[in-house]
């Protein structure tokens, strides 16, 4: 496994350095850039002459790094990156990775939060709905999570939140937005609405795909053996169907993790949470290239080995599986 493990890394630093590569291009060719934005938001620069304001473009381009062409500056980036600088903020000229660094916290609670809910949902579910095919209990289940695919998870986010305000069930602490380990009262109050909101919508993909899965396991003649040998139904379901209706469904819960951290922007602009996609949606505005370009190249690792340690799940479910 070791050295399934080094070849897997090996492969996937390309990976990493095309998307910083394509990151880099695709900020360089933005409309506008921090520089313009932040003359036209500096009245002493708006009085000025135009060839004042052409000298201090200048000069700021200039401490920037920005007065470079494009290849030169890609050069210089993907060295820095080699050597895990990400490069400073135009803004502040801190650290890229420092609004990373503050805002991971929220991301990675409203993440485990959401992932929670859509494992816990989706999981028994799927299995109830399977074993119990074509019975009441199965449509209604199987209604339920083509509404919760149906209806997108921020409109969902958004009628709990009018719900819950309009008939003043509990106070959402927006302003404050406190953490669990500050606060856990409040903070389930606030992170509790898009957790449910964004989980039950992934879980509804995991539970299809989970009974699915299970219905084609349980016609297996292996199946039929162990009914027939008079194992009851927990065991039958547990250790011999579920093991091996997972290797799909696993694969489904790592594109569903990736999933849920690009949706936690929305969540996390609409509920004023100040995570990683709240901060990146501020660079983006902003025209901080440094910010955005570290954000996205952390988020794209994130991912890469997340499907890693997925793979290497497999073996836990199937011992047939050998990674050699």
């Amino acid at each position: 496994m070791q050295k399934y493990i080094i070849r897997r890394v090996l492969i996937n630093i390309p990976v990493i350095l095309l998307v910083a590569t394509l990151v880099f291009f695709a900020t360089s060719v933005l409309p506008g850039d921090y520089v313009l934005q932040r003359l036209t938001s500096n009245d002493s620069i708006e009085n000025s002459t135009p060839a004042q304001r052409e000298k201090h473009l200048a000069d700021v381009r200039a401490d920037l790094g920005l007065d470079d062409p494009v290849v030169i500056r890609y050069f210089k980036y993907m060295g820095n990156l080699a050597r895990l600088d990400f490069g400073n903020s135009f803004a502040n000229g801190d650290p890229a990775l420092t609004p990373f660094r503050d805002g991971i916290p929220y991301t990675a609670q409203l993440g485990l939060m959401t992932l929670f809910v859509a494992i816990v949902t989706s999981i028994p579910i799927g299995i109830l709905s399977a074993i119990r095919q074509d019975s009441w209990p199965d449509y209604v289940l199987r209604v339920f999570s083509i509404l919760a695919l149906a209806m997108p998870n921020f409109w969902v986010a958004t009628m709990l939140l009018l719900y819950i305000v309009r008939w003043s069930l509990w106070e959402v602490p927006i302003t404050t937005h406190p953490l669990l380990w500050e606060d856990p009262l409040a903070s389930i109050r606030l992170f509790g609405i898009p957790a449910v909101a964004g989980g039950i919508a992934s879980g509804a993909g995991i539970m299809r795909l989970l009974r699915s899965q299970m219905l084609e396991v349980l016609r297996q003649d292996y199946i039929r053996t162990a009914w027939a040998k008079g194992m009851r139904e927990r065991v039958v379901i547990t250790r011999h169907a579920l093991k091996n209706a997972m290797i799909p469904v696993i694969t489904s819960i790592g594109l569903t993790t990736a999933a849920i951290i690009g949706g936690n922007v929305v969540f996390e602009s609409l509920f004023n949470i100040p995570g990683v996609g709240f901060k990146i949606l501020d660079a983006i505005r902003a025209r901080d290239i440094a910010v955005v370009q570290s954000f996205v190249i952390v988020i794209a690792t994130f991912i890469v080995f997340v499907n890693l340690g997925i793979d290497l799940l497999y073996g836990l479910f199937d011992p047939r599986i050998q990674y050699s």
